[in-house]
């Protein structure tokens, strides 16, 4: 029998490191809770009665905490998971230099699998892991107090991204303010960078400028090609002078100026999207950016718009190439199209991008589409308009904001941070019974508020000079040294977001209903985010910030959720039995739904979700049913506000097969056709939470793929 380890080398099977584990945590538990030596025997028995070629050593741990809470040591299973989760748990004084040595290693299950767009193997991402532990170390010790901590090591909340707590100076994510920082100039280490006249320098210059944003803050950022457009015009009018000079015609300046014009937008969306995947950010990977693309910001450069939105739709269809030479499917940036009047109609103008548009999504899984109708109808502002902008990153949304000038503004502002309740936890603290769900549910939002006060409270110290890019040179503000970032904390001009997670496990503990039946589980699921964003609206009404409910996007943290709530409550069927809950509002990945009634029936979640929220549908090959794509896609313009439709493009280095990488049984990756399994020759994309992830993902995200059903039809697929 042989052994998958964590970083993906095979081992022989070996029964004495199963006891010492065992022992390790016997020493820390007494008398009934101790395993005895019979009971390690008929472990050992059972696991190898089970006649299995190969185990993923998680499997292994698995079984192991099962069957030491099936003898009854439920203290003794406990420890055990503290043991495999020292990363986490503070209880010697040497967990982070364990930790760290893990991580160098390749040893540590949670650093290995904790970003599916993050290579732990890489040493500028160890850099930043081994500077992540540091600080979750001191946040964990100094920096919470004990109940914040209890309450996320027992996957009651989530204080999300711990592990760049320590530095004060660090927020979460936000929508780049590119068009002040290119027409105003900005500055990078002490370089004037001044505004650029040709396009190709703007695209040059603004992958710089994402890069060094990307590295003062730690979640996701987008920016809006909108704001480059304007120098598409400047290129072609400098083609136009130079071809004047030249004494041709008018006709033929134009003729030749358009067609320099059409290969250096070429040249520039390729420049982007090359910097963008090989740049690298002091998180130790490429920027989690999102490009927005939409029409509706500008009258003024909507032609110049449309032409670098076509070249960027064509060059991610084509894809990018990998090691072997063979175009795969890229993780960034993701795209993000706005459907509008005036590309929804056949008729319009600019419908064509949209047929462009699906042909990308059919190849490679985006863009992801937002429909302005939707969102206008959702984001309204104080002065009674609907609003339509970009989520900042993967899915979290600004709240509606006006200027003093009574102008819409959202290029420049940012989310403060978020904490997670886990809703399942609640929903089986209750034990079922309604009035006590709802005073629990109080109970950890207020524990959650409490961990929100202190992200917001850690933030209010900053001051501009900790990163001059973000806060002094125009990507979120023009403040002069040494100013305070407080007031922009304040007001609604940041927001900063209430997490959940498990909402369909928690209605269906509470109701024995999932959450899309038109009843009692719909009604009561419904319920439970109003009640989320009534504890919002009173926090904001109290301390004038712009607390948000946000649809967590828990990748690493699913499996986390899982395990706790296994080991709190144990197993119970349809509830506790995977290795994953679900994410945010989400359908289950399981359940048996057509793509127009998920959409249909998530929009009314996706409501209550203002603060972030992504909904999605699984789709088979779609390349030959372009209608298909574009039928889905007038769905989403019509009935919800923002959407993403996954298909699979996946690659095998070792014997050239292109299409879906399959996970067996073992919840192992494999090739369908070669029989491939080593990850490092198998290209595979999935969405995981948002983001297209490509770095493999931990047994409970990698359960939570495998359990994916087909929304969607597809009588005519290839």
């Amino acid at each position: 029998m042989q052994i998958v380890k964590r970083n993906g080398t095979i081992v022989d099977y070996d029964a004495n490191k199963i006891k010492v584990a065992i022992q390790k945590a016997n020493k820390e538990v007494s008398g009934r809770e101790k395993a005895t030596v019979v009971e390690i025997k008929q472990i050992l028995a059972y696991i190898e009665g089970l006649n299995k070629k190969r185990f993923l050593v998680e499997d292994i741990q698995d079984i192991i905490e099962q069957k030491l809470m099936e003898f009854g040591h439920y203290q003794l299973a406990k420890k055990y998971i503290i043991y495999r989760y020292t990363r986490e748990l503070v209880r010697k004084s040497n967990t982070t230099d364990l930790a760290i040595k893990e991580l160098i290693d390749g040893e540590n299950e949670y650093w290995n699998t904790e970003n599916s767009n993050k290579n732990a193997r890489v040493v500028t991402t160890q850099r930043d892991y081994i500077a992540g532990i540091t600080s979750t170390d001191i946040t964990r010790r100094f920096l919470l107090p004990e109940p914040i901590v209890k309450a996320h090591d027992e996957g009651i909340i989530h204080f999300h991204d711990a592990d760049y707590f320590a530095q004060n100076a660090l927020h979460n994510c936000d929508l780049i303010n590119l068009e002040d920082m290119m027409n105003n100039g900005t500055n990078i280490n002490g370089v004037m960078i001044e505004k650029p006249h040709r396009f190709l320098t703007a695209m040059t210059i603004a992958t710089q400028l994402i890069t060094a944003v990307s590295s003062s803050q730690y979640g996701g950022a987008t920016i809006t090609l909108t704001h480059l457009a304007p120098f598409v015009r400047d290129s072609y009018n400098y083609y136009l002078k130079r071809h004047r000079e030249r004494g041709l015609s008018e006709k033929q300046c134009q003729l030749f100026a358009e067609q320099d014009l059409k290969k250096e937008i070429t040249d520039g969306v390729q420049t982007f999207q090359y910097q963008i995947n090989s740049m690298t950010t002091t998180n130790g990977q490429a920027p989690f950016l999102s490009v927005c693309m939409y029409l509706g910001e500008t009258e003024e450069y909507k032609k110049e718009l449309a032409m670098v939105i076509e070249e960027v739709l064509r060059q991610r269809i084509k894809g990018m190439k990998n090691e072997k030479g063979v175009y795969i499917t890229p993780a960034f940036p993701k795209l993000l199209y706005v459907l509008e009047e005036c590309n929804m109609n056949p008729q319009s103008d600019y419908y064509y991008l949209t047929k462009i548009a699906a042909e990308c999504t059919a190849k490679r899984m985006v863009p992801d589409y937002i429909s302005e109708k939707i969102m206008k109808q959702l984001k309204i502002d104080k002065n009674g308009n609907g609003q339509c902008y970009p989520c900042m990153g993967c899915r979290s949304f600004l709240t509606p904001y006006v200027d003093k000038d009574g102008k819409p503004k959202y290029y420049g502002r940012f989310n403060q941070g978020v904490v997670t309740i886990n809703l399942v936890d609640v929903a089986l603290s209750s034990n079922k019974d309604t009035n006590a769900f709802w005073k629990v549910l109080d109970e950890r939002l207020e524990l959650c508020h409490q961990a929100l006060q202190i992200r917001h409270e850690r933030l209010a110290r900053v001051t501009s000079d900790v990163a001059p890019i973000l806060w002094q040179h125009g990507a979120l503000a023009r403040l002069p040294k040494g100013a305070s970032i407080h007031d922009l904390l304040h007001g609604g001009y940041s927001t900063i977001s209430l997490g959940y997670a498990g909402l369909y496990e928690c209605v269906k503990c509470m109701t024995n209903h999932s959450h899309t039946d038109n009843g009692v589980g719909k009604e009561f699921g419904l319920k439970v985010l109003q009640r989320l964003n009534d504890k919002c609206a009173e926090w904001k009404a109290a301390e004038n910030i712009d607390y948000s409910v946000y649809g967590t996007p828990i990748e690493s943290t699913t499996y986390k959720f899982a395990k706790n709530l296994q080991r709190r409550f144990g197993i119970i069927e349809g509830i506790t039995d995977r290795n994953y809950i679900t994410n945010s509002y989400h359908v289950p990945v399981f359940e048996e739904i057509d793509a127009f009634s998920k959409l249909k029936l998530e929009s009314e979640f996706q409501r209550l979700s203002p603060g972030g929220a992504i909904s999605y549908i699984e789709a088979p090959n779609l390349t030959n049913n372009l209608d298909a794509v574009l039928e889905v896609i007038r769905f989403i313009y019509d009935n919800i506000m923002y959407a993403e439709i996954n298909t699979k493009s996946d690659y095998c280095q070792q014997c050239g097969y292109t299409g879906e990488i399959l996970i067996d049984d073992n919840l192992e990756w494999y090739c369908p056709v070669c029989g491939n399994r080593d990850h490092t020759k198998l290209n595979v994309a999935r969405r995981t939470c948002g983001y297209i992830g490509t770095n493999f993902w931990n047994k409970g995200r990698t359960q939570e793929i495998k359990e994916r059903v087909l929304h969607l039809d597809n009588k005519d697929e290839a």
